[in-house]
């Protein structure tokens, strides 16, 4: 599978934080930062914060996905690339909870 397809599913090539990164964006860091802000019902997040060249690959991730991501944390643990490796996806809270607002990330996990 694509190194770029996160653990999820999500395309890391369409995520604002990798092409802030990758093109050393601020403004488009600042951007990122109020959407995650307003996402997560938090002002926590800060343009800083926006740096990320994918959930799968070797570099910078932002902090959601290096230690807060449940779902990541989940696929390491047991030693898959994506949750499409793992017979329990089907049933999964924390992999609905994502999915079911993106049917394209679904469709990348999908046997």
């Amino acid at each position: 599978m694509d190194e770029l397809i996160a653990c999820c599913g999500l395309d890391c090539n369409q995520c604002d934080a990798r092409r802030a990164t990758l093109h050393n964006d601020d403004a488009l860091r600042a951007k990122t930062a109020r959407l995650w802000c307003e996402l997560n019902h938090t002002d926590m997040v800060r343009p800083e914060h926006i740096n990320c060249l994918g959930c799968r690959v070797e570099g910078v991730k932002t902090v959601f996905c290096s230690t807060m991501c449940d779902i990541r944390r989940c696929c390491q643990s047991k030693g898959f690339d994506t949750c499409r490796d793992c017979d329990q996806k089907r049933d999964c809270a924390k992999l609905s909870s994502l999915t079911s607002s993106n049917p394209d990330a679904l469709r990348r996990i999908q046997d």
